[in-house]
């Protein structure tokens, strides 16, 4: 079922929980691919009844971003939802969810604003202001569906971790469900950016996941200097790429590590073809 409203939802979520079902809840910004039919799938597996939030969140992108042309396909979203078990696909507008455009900076709306250690790193370095808006909406997400777990992907590493860490801050009773990278074939890691590369530049964005598991090899060997490791790296680099970030960090509390020990993950955000990709690995998997 397609609803539109926070009203319709919290209905039908109010029947549920009547009944004593346990509900899931999968927040996504649409052009679902099998990264997110994974999450899906987990959730469906997991709870009685599953909602799947598809969102393209505003708030969320920082000027000169891909807000505008950021891919929309909410049919075959709905498509894929149902055919995979889903009850609710959730798709408000940026109205509904934030009222009107002009309120929409922090000067008029509540903003949910993560611990700046766990922001000032990463993606949060070049993207001042990204986890605010994260984690308003997914807390504005929580309110609303009131799930008792919610899944995310690992891609999103630090996004998981800042979620976690808000979601205990704030004793918000929900459990976190992370949910494991999938890749295509060919190791690069599923995204709805991916849209954007050409067949030329997904062959050299395979450099990220060679970069991740080059490093994972050398670290089984027993090189656990981190700088070490990070040279490990150049040699899958050309000028197709621009590397924006490769960090070592606690799985955690995102600690920067100087040593590789089993609970460092590894970080790297690169530039292919213009278009901005992230992947991770833990060490001691």
């Amino acid at each position: 079922m397609l609803l539109h409203t926070i009203k319709e939802v919290r209905e039908q979520v109010k029947q549920w929980k009547k009944e004593g079902l346990t509900v899931g809840l999968v927040p996504t910004m649409g052009a679902l691919h099998n990264g997110h039919l994974s999450l899906i799938k987990k959730a469906v597996e997991k709870c009685d009844r599953v909602v799947v939030s598809v969102f393209v969140n505003p708030i969320q992108f920082c000027p000169g971003e891909d807000l505008d042309k950021y891919p929309r396909t909410l049919e075959a979203d709905q498509k894929l939802c149902e055919d995979a078990g889903v009850n609710i696909v959730f798709a408000p507008s940026p109205n509904e969810m934030y009222g009107d455009t002009q309120m929409r900076t922090n000067d008029f709306l509540t903003y949910v604003i993560p611990p700046f250690f766990y922001v000032n790193k990463l993606c949060g370095k070049s993207r001042v202001g990204h986890f605010d808006g994260v984690c308003t909406v997914v807390n504005k997400l929580f309110n609303i569906v009131q799930p008792d777990y919610a899944f995310f992907g690992q891609k999103d590493a630090q996004q998981l971790i800042i979620i976690k860490k808000m979601v205990k801050d704030l004793n918000i009773p929900v459990e976190i469900i992370p949910c494991p990278i999938v890749r295509e074939e060919s190791g690069l890691a599923l995204s709805s950016r991916n849209k954007y590369l050409s067949e030329e530049d997904k062959v050299q964005a395979l450099a990220l996941s060679k970069i991740l598991n080059n490093i994972k090899q050398c670290y089984k060997k027993g090189i656990t200097d981190v700088e070490a490791l990070k040279e490990t790296a150049y040699q899958f680099l050309n000028e197709h790429h621009d590397l924006e970030y490769l960090e070592f960090m606690n799985e955690e509390n995102l600690d920067e590590m100087k040593t590789a020990d089993n609970q460092t993950r590894v970080f790297i955000a690169c530039k292919v073809g213009g278009v901005r990709l992230i992947d991770n690995i833990l060490l001691g998997e």
